[in-house]
């Protein structure tokens, strides 16, 4: 009898639980950026957010924004690729492809080139938020990204401010690429868990 109690208490339990899910959504919201920000946990209060925002990369040309901080120069004459240049960026994120959209953010960090035989980087990146409610919260990430992929994803290793904890994974396509200029426009879709 008493088995019977308990297991009728935890179904009910996982019942209030299940029925009891909140969803915000994008015009909830003043950021026009933030897709959907829902409770994953009602342990914790974890939520998941789903931020789009576009990163503008610039490595050379006026208002560079990247810069090559080494080489390896004898790579260059027996590979196609830039195997072993690492660089240095301080791009602005903001809610569009055009440059003149909404600044949000800023994304610092390294990216190396690590493919030998074809377009690979090693990424690390700080996303730094500057508008908002986030403004001073950060989410990082770390992974690999296969540049000619069309869908690439790395994880998100941690966070800070609101993002403390943050764990997930971000999904980027490239939205333009100028290899002649040095620009790239990719457009980041970050999937964000935290309390």
């Amino acid at each position: 009898m008493a088995t019977f109690m308990y297991s009728s208490l935890f179904l009910l339990l996982l019942l209030c639980c299940a029925t009891n899910s909140t969803l915000v959504t994008s015009s909830e919201q003043s950021n026009d950026y933030l897709i959907s920000s829902h409770i994953v946990s009602h342990a914790a209060a974890e939520r998941q957010t789903h931020f789009r925002f576009y990163w503008h990369d610039k490595i050379s040309g006026r208002n560079q924004t990247a810069v090559r901080v080494a080489d390896a120069p004898e790579f260059k004459k027996s590979i196609s690729t830039n195997f072993g240049d690492v660089y240095v960026f301080d791009d602005p994120l903001i809610t569009g492809p055009d440059e003149n959209s909404k600044l949000v953010g800023k994304a610092k960090g390294i990216y190396l080139e690590d493919g030998l035989y074809k377009i690979e980087l090693l990424v690390a990146i700080n996303f730094v938020f500057t508008d908002g409610k986030y403004n001073g919260s950060t989410i990082a990430v770390l992974g690999h990204n296969e540049v000619l992929t069309t869908v690439r994803e790395m994880p998100i290793v941690g966070g800070s401010g609101l993002f403390r904890f943050a764990r997930g994974y971000v999904q980027l396509r490239t939205y333009l690429y100028d290899q002649k200029i040095g620009y790239s426009v990719v457009e980041y879709n970050v999937f964000v868990n935290h309390y």
